[in-house]
């Protein structure tokens, strides 16, 4: 057992559930939303209810952008007072600006050690290796270990979703025209996932249904015959879709509880209202 005290901290896109944090400290720094003339911090100056109930009438679309490096400076410095050192697990480096700015304030301390990690995933996909990192320091860690974990969980966890429309990832740049053109001609509704970082089609089937029945039958082959250690059921403004994909993974692969939360306004922005998803990860 090491006897450094390591702080593990995240970004507002993890949304991790306060039953999935069992009494953890992890220190959050928002993103920004910005909605016309207006700024928002994400999960802080306005709530996903509030969010997502706008962006379905709202005619102006929002965007997101990373904290600044000066706002990285900040929280660095504050979230490791009395610590010694800090592991930050951010939202993938391949579609924000949040990690590339972590690690420009995590150059200039001096003061405070840091240790930036690319999760290459957001929400539970990202959440879920938050908590193992947390986890590990709580246990007394050394601060290779807490990065190792949090490393390691990141091979294993899995974010699979599908979203009400395919409208949102192409106005928000987060998806290839061609990609939105044949979806949106074709009415396909595309099973998507995280792949090195980026959203990738995984599947197209012409329901929303047999989207989330491919959904957990694709976790079903990812779990390669083990056993599903952890479940987190994420949903933006389909809260009864969710639910009912959370009793469907229940029922399926045998696991309690199945975390469930909701889409980060910063990543509903982009994914859109109608969007249900699962973050899962086996067992060794």
């Amino acid at each position: 057992m090491s006897s450094q005290r390591i702080v593990v901290v995240t970004d507002s896109s993890a949304y991790i559930p306060e039953e999935a944090l069992g009494g953890l400290d992890i220190p959050v720094i928002p993103l920004w939303l910005h909605w016309g003339d207006e700024r928002f911090r994400d999960g802080v100056d306005i709530d996903p209810p509030t969010f997502y109930q706008r962006l379905r009438t709202d005619e102006a679309f929002p965007t997101t952008s990373q904290p600044s490096m000066g706002e990285f400076l900040d929280f660095f410095r504050q979230a490791g007072a009395g610590a010694d050192a800090v592991v930050g697990i951010f939202v993938t480096s391949k579609l924000s600006g949040t990690v590339a700015n972590a690690q420009a304030a995590q150059a200039e301390l001096s003061d405070v050690t840091v240790r930036v990690v690319d999760s290459l995933s957001t929400s539970m996909g990202m959440g879920f290796m938050v908590l193992t990192a947390a986890r590990a320091a709580a246990a007394g860690k050394s601060l290779d270990e807490v990065v190792a974990a949090a490393e390691e969980m990141r091979e294993r966890v899995h974010f699979l979703f599908v979203v009400g429309t395919l409208e949102y990832l192409h106005r928000g740049g987060r998806i290839g025209g061609a990609k939105w053109l044949l979806g949106s001609a074709l009415s396909i509704k595309p099973l998507l996932h995280f792949e090195n970082g980026t959203i990738e089609p995984l599947a197209q089937v012409r329901t929303r249904r047999k989207a989330i029945a491919r959904m957990l039958d694709v976790a079903q082959e990812r779990l390669g015959g083990k056993r599903m250690a952890a479940a987190a059921v994420i949903d933006a403004d389909s809260l009864e879709e969710g639910d009912g994909l959370a009793e469907q993974v229940r029922g399926r692969f045998g696991i309690s509880p199945v975390y469930r939360t909701v889409l980060s306004p910063a990543i509903g922005t982009h994914g859109g209202p109608g969007t249900v998803g699962l973050a899962f990860y086996a067992e060794r």
